[in-house]
Protein backbone atom coordinates (compact mmCIF):
# COMPACT_ATOMS: atom_id res chain seq x y z
CA UNK A 1 0.00 0.00 0.00
CA UNK A 2 1.25 3.83 -1.09
CA UNK A 3 1.86 5.68 1.79
CA UNK A 4 -0.95 8.42 2.25
CA UNK A 5 -0.32 12.38 3.12
CA UNK A 6 -2.47 14.34 4.99
CA UNK A 7 -5.53 15.03 4.93
CA UNK A 8 -5.89 11.60 3.79
CA UNK A 9 -5.76 8.58 5.69
CA UNK A 10 -7.33 5.02 5.71
CA UNK A 11 -10.79 5.00 6.83
CA UNK A 12 -11.65 4.00 10.49
CA UNK A 13 -14.98 2.00 12.03
CA UNK A 14 -15.50 6.25 13.44
CA UNK A 15 -15.92 6.86 10.07
CA UNK A 16 -18.69 4.44 9.61
CA UNK A 17 -21.39 7.08 8.90
CA UNK A 18 -19.98 9.76 7.10
CA UNK A 19 -18.44 6.97 4.59
CA UNK A 20 -22.43 5.91 4.64
CA UNK A 21 -23.65 9.32 3.00
CA UNK A 22 -20.45 9.50 0.86
CA UNK A 23 -21.71 5.65 -0.53
CA UNK A 24 -24.92 6.88 -0.77
CA UNK A 25 -24.22 10.14 -2.48
CA UNK A 26 -21.47 7.92 -5.26
CA UNK A 27 -23.97 5.55 -5.83
CA UNK A 28 -27.25 8.00 -6.68
CA UNK A 29 -28.99 6.66 -3.80
CA UNK A 30 -29.29 3.16 -5.12
CA UNK A 31 -27.46 2.03 -1.94
CA UNK A 32 -29.85 3.57 0.73
CA UNK A 33 -32.29 1.82 -1.44
CA UNK A 34 -30.19 -1.47 -0.78
CA UNK A 35 -29.93 -0.93 2.38
CA UNK A 36 -33.99 -0.63 2.80
CA UNK A 37 -33.76 -4.12 1.71
CA UNK A 38 -31.67 -5.95 3.35
CA UNK A 39 -32.84 -4.22 6.93
CA UNK A 40 -34.71 -5.89 8.70
CA UNK A 41 -38.60 -5.25 10.03
CA UNK A 42 -38.13 -2.00 11.92
CA UNK A 43 -34.50 -1.36 11.12
CA UNK A 44 -33.31 1.71 9.80
CA UNK A 45 -31.97 1.40 6.14
CA UNK A 46 -29.55 4.27 7.42
CA UNK A 47 -27.96 2.14 10.25
CA UNK A 48 -27.38 -1.28 7.51
CA UNK A 49 -25.41 1.59 5.84
CA UNK A 50 -23.42 2.63 8.47
CA UNK A 51 -23.00 -0.92 9.56
CA UNK A 52 -22.03 -2.11 6.25
CA UNK A 53 -19.28 0.63 6.17
CA UNK A 54 -17.80 0.10 9.63
CA UNK A 55 -17.43 -3.56 8.45
CA UNK A 56 -15.71 -3.01 5.26
CA UNK A 57 -12.82 -0.22 6.81
CA UNK A 58 -11.19 -3.70 8.68
CA UNK A 59 -10.87 -5.49 4.82
CA UNK A 60 -11.39 -2.83 2.22
CA UNK A 61 -9.77 0.03 1.21
CA UNK A 62 -10.90 2.91 1.86
CA UNK A 63 -9.75 6.48 1.90
CA UNK A 64 -11.05 9.51 3.67
CA UNK A 65 -9.51 13.05 3.05
CA UNK A 66 -10.11 14.37 6.40
CA UNK A 67 -8.63 18.10 7.86
CA UNK A 68 -9.07 17.74 11.22
CA UNK A 69 -12.58 18.31 11.93
CA UNK A 70 -13.68 14.73 10.43
CA UNK A 71 -14.26 13.03 7.06
CA UNK A 72 -14.88 15.22 3.84
CA UNK A 73 -14.95 12.99 0.71
CA UNK A 74 -14.23 9.46 0.04
CA UNK A 75 -12.65 6.74 -2.35
CA UNK A 76 -12.54 3.10 -2.47
CA UNK A 77 -11.61 0.86 -4.83
CA UNK A 78 -10.65 -2.44 -5.90
CA UNK A 79 -9.03 -4.09 -8.36
CA UNK A 80 -11.32 -6.36 -10.80
CA UNK A 81 -9.82 -9.58 -11.88
CA UNK A 82 -9.50 -11.21 -15.27
CA UNK A 83 -12.72 -13.34 -14.75
CA UNK A 84 -15.68 -11.79 -14.98
CA UNK A 85 -18.23 -11.88 -12.31
CA UNK A 86 -21.25 -13.91 -12.72
CA UNK A 87 -24.72 -12.11 -12.75
CA UNK A 88 -27.00 -14.67 -10.82
CA UNK A 89 -30.82 -14.84 -10.17
CA UNK A 90 -30.60 -13.36 -6.60
CA UNK A 91 -28.56 -10.61 -7.57
CA UNK A 92 -30.92 -7.15 -7.47
CA UNK A 93 -31.87 -6.03 -11.20
CA UNK A 94 -30.43 -2.61 -10.64
CA UNK A 95 -26.73 -3.85 -9.81
CA UNK A 96 -26.66 -5.94 -12.90
CA UNK A 97 -26.07 -3.21 -14.92
CA UNK A 98 -23.41 -1.72 -13.10
CA UNK A 99 -21.86 -5.70 -13.00
CA UNK A 100 -22.34 -6.24 -16.79
CA UNK A 101 -20.15 -2.98 -16.91
CA UNK A 102 -16.92 -3.54 -14.33
CA UNK A 103 -17.06 -6.89 -16.21
CA UNK A 104 -16.45 -5.16 -19.39
CA UNK A 105 -12.83 -3.78 -17.63
CA UNK A 106 -10.69 -6.45 -16.40
CA UNK A 107 -7.28 -6.33 -14.88
CA UNK A 108 -7.87 -2.71 -13.51
CA UNK A 109 -8.46 -0.68 -10.56
CA UNK A 110 -11.57 0.04 -10.08
CA UNK A 111 -13.13 3.29 -8.37
CA UNK A 112 -16.02 1.85 -6.64
CA UNK A 113 -17.07 5.04 -4.69
CA UNK A 114 -15.58 8.51 -4.93
CA UNK A 115 -17.62 11.55 -3.31
CA UNK A 116 -17.46 14.45 -1.25
CA UNK A 117 -19.70 16.61 0.91
CA UNK A 118 -21.48 19.46 -0.81
CA UNK A 119 -19.46 22.18 1.20
CA UNK A 120 -16.23 19.90 0.15
CA UNK A 121 -16.91 20.10 -3.52
CA UNK A 122 -15.16 21.92 -6.14
CA UNK A 123 -11.85 21.85 -3.78
CA UNK A 124 -10.26 19.50 -5.89
CA UNK A 125 -10.08 16.54 -3.12
CA UNK A 126 -12.02 14.36 -6.09
CA UNK A 127 -8.77 15.32 -8.40
CA UNK A 128 -6.62 14.21 -5.52
CA UNK A 129 -8.54 11.37 -4.67
CA UNK A 130 -8.45 10.26 -8.13
CA UNK A 131 -4.55 10.43 -7.93
CA UNK A 132 -3.93 8.44 -4.51
CA UNK A 133 -6.49 5.64 -6.64
CA UNK A 134 -4.03 5.98 -9.69
CA UNK A 135 -0.42 5.79 -7.77
CA UNK A 136 -2.59 2.88 -5.81
CA UNK A 137 -3.25 0.97 -9.69
CA UNK A 138 0.55 1.57 -10.44
CA UNK A 139 1.95 0.71 -7.12
CA UNK A 140 -0.08 -3.44 -8.02
CA UNK A 141 1.06 -3.24 -11.38
CA UNK A 142 -2.16 -2.26 -13.05
CA UNK A 143 -2.47 -0.96 -16.38
CA UNK A 144 -6.08 0.85 -16.72
CA UNK A 145 -8.40 2.48 -14.05
CA UNK A 146 -12.32 2.36 -14.30
CA UNK A 147 -14.98 3.99 -12.83
CA UNK A 148 -19.05 4.12 -13.29
CA UNK A 149 -21.28 7.21 -13.36
CA UNK A 150 -24.93 8.14 -13.54
CA UNK A 151 -25.81 9.26 -17.27
CA UNK A 152 -27.07 12.38 -15.12
CA UNK A 153 -23.83 13.08 -13.13
CA UNK A 154 -22.36 15.96 -15.24
CA UNK A 155 -20.24 17.52 -12.90
CA UNK A 156 -18.63 14.23 -11.79
CA UNK A 157 -18.58 12.84 -15.49
CA UNK A 158 -16.30 16.01 -16.29
CA UNK A 159 -14.11 15.47 -13.33
CA UNK A 160 -13.24 12.37 -14.93
CA UNK A 161 -12.60 13.33 -17.93
CA UNK A 162 -10.70 16.29 -17.27
CA UNK A 163 -8.37 13.19 -15.17
CA UNK A 164 -7.99 11.49 -18.28
CA UNK A 165 -11.08 9.27 -18.13
CA UNK A 166 -12.66 7.88 -21.76
CA UNK A 167 -16.29 6.70 -21.78
CA UNK A 168 -16.11 2.43 -22.99
CA UNK A 169 -19.82 1.76 -22.48
CA UNK A 170 -23.25 2.17 -21.59
CA UNK A 171 -26.03 -0.09 -19.60
CA UNK A 172 -29.48 1.32 -18.79
CA UNK A 173 -30.39 1.89 -15.63
CA UNK A 174 -32.83 -0.45 -13.90
CA UNK A 175 -34.88 1.09 -11.51
CA UNK A 176 -37.14 -1.39 -10.07
CA UNK A 177 -37.85 0.83 -6.92
CA UNK A 178 -35.31 2.61 -6.92
CA UNK A 179 -35.79 6.56 -7.67
CA UNK A 180 -32.12 7.18 -9.15
CA UNK A 181 -31.83 9.90 -11.57
CA UNK A 182 -30.35 9.22 -14.79
CA UNK A 183 -30.86 6.84 -17.27
CA UNK A 184 -27.76 5.05 -17.93
CA UNK A 185 -24.56 3.49 -16.42
CA UNK A 186 -21.67 5.06 -18.22
CA UNK A 187 -18.37 3.30 -17.56
CA UNK A 188 -15.41 5.47 -17.78
CA UNK A 189 -12.05 3.81 -18.50
CA UNK A 190 -8.40 5.50 -18.64
CA UNK A 191 -5.42 3.88 -19.57
CA UNK A 192 -2.17 4.36 -17.01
Amino acid sequence: MIELEPPFRLATREDAAALADLVNFAGEGLPLYLWATMAKDGEDPWEVGRRRQAEKTGTARIIVADEGAGTLAALTGYEIGTTPEEITADLPPPVVPLVELENLAPSNWYVNVLAAYPEARGRGLGARLLAVAEKIARDEGLAAMSIIVADANTGARRLYERTGYAERARRPMVHDGWRGRGEEWVLLVKPL
